[in-house]
């Protein structure tokens, strides 16, 4: 099941023309990862988010595979704030995060006798 603010973002950025932002590791910012960054994306509403999101099965793939990932805005150079800017097409003053990857939460393991008629 997914969870985050992947599906009620207030903007996204495609996989491919998000290149600047990878490998994540190099980036001069703040990097939340794992269990930080499910923090810090409960801690902001979903409009407030800008996500990564994938364009094809390969983009897909790519994006689930990614580790969790929030990058405060704020904490990026002013250099990849305009390139960010450009591309959502406006102003990055309404949003907080940027969101790489998917939020998945623990589902409940269920023997297939569940699903069987007698």
């Amino acid at each position: 099941m997914l969870k985050g603010h992947f599906e009620s973002a207030g903007a996204s950025i495609k996989y491919g023309d998000a290149g600047f932002l990878f490998p994540v590791d190099e980036l001069d910012a703040t990097v939340h990862q794992y269990r930080d960054a499910q923090l810090a994306l409960h801690e902001v509403d979903g409009s407030n988010v800008i996500v990564v999101a994938p364009t094809s099965l390969a983009t897909s793939y790519a994006v689930t595979q990614h580790a969790l990932t929030a990058i405060p805005i704020g904490s990026l150079s002013t250099a990849v704030q305009t390139r960010l800017a450009d591309e959502i097409g406006g102003s990055l003053e309404a949003f907080e995060l940027i969101q790489i990857g998917k939020w998945n939460s623990d589902s409940p393991n269920h023997s297939l006798t569940e699903f069987t008629t007698v």
